[in-house]
């Protein structure tokens, strides 16, 4: 039995080590751009103008009001917008952050949950502290027309399903649960998530 050798030209080899070659280089580097600049996290319907000036508005909210602060602090898991170490509270923009640390905290760690309508006057609400009355009387805010973040008792409490006596437990434990589907986020619609924002809000402070 014959045995028919193949000799391959030269050209031919030489050809196709170096496309590996090439290939190899050019993924590699696609590997390690990815690795060194990865994208962004993109959060659905919010533009990064209207983040980033949500953000300086609670950052001069809070110097305003002479509050210490930190801002993307690690808690239970996740990195929270702002962290108010004195107080021990996690200010977020994400509702799956806002939910985990809700359910892990003991009476230590207070999380708040704002959307990116809320301006940031609006922290005030939401803080489970007294705070000074600011002026912002020379700032300009489209929702600055829009009247104080709460809304009478019995209207509060029925946005939440929850009668007028209810505690500040039931209070949180009904927005916690409405929180995981109104979310803009999650697929909720952003206005239908602002009144329930602000009837928590309203709840929470007449349960304290």
């Amino acid at each position: 039995m014959n045995t028919v050798l193949v000799v391959l030209p030269n050209w031919l080899v030489l050809g196709v080590l170096i496309g590996v070659g090439l290939s190899a280089i050019v993924a590699g580097t696609f590997v390690l751009g990815r690795h060194l600049y990865p994208d962004p996290p993109i959060r659905s319907g919010v533009g990064e103008d209207t983040e980033s000036r949500r953000r300086t508005e609670i950052r001069e909210y809070l110097s305003r009001i002479d509050e210490p602060f930190a801002e993307s602090h690690f808690v239970e898991g996740h990195t929270v917008d702002f962290f108010l170490p004195k107080r021990d509270v996690a200010i977020t923009f994400d509702a799956r952050a806002f939910l985990d640390i809700d359910e892990a905290r003991t009476g230590r760690t207070y999380p708040i949950l704002v959307e990116h309508e809320l301006p940031g006057r609006g922290l005030a609400g939401r803080l489970p502290f007294e705070t000074p009355t600011v002026d912002f009387e020379d700032d300009v805010d489209e929702q600055a027309t829009e009247g104080p973040f709460t809304e009478p008792n019995p209207a509060a409490f029925a946005r939440l399903g929850l009668s007028a006596n209810a505690s500040e437990e039931q209070v949180r434990r009904a927005y916690r649960q409405r929180v995981k589907t109104a979310h803009p986020d999650q697929g909720g619609d952003p206005e239908a998530f602002r009144q329930l924002q602000e009837a928590y809000a309203s709840a929470r402070e007449q349960t304290a």
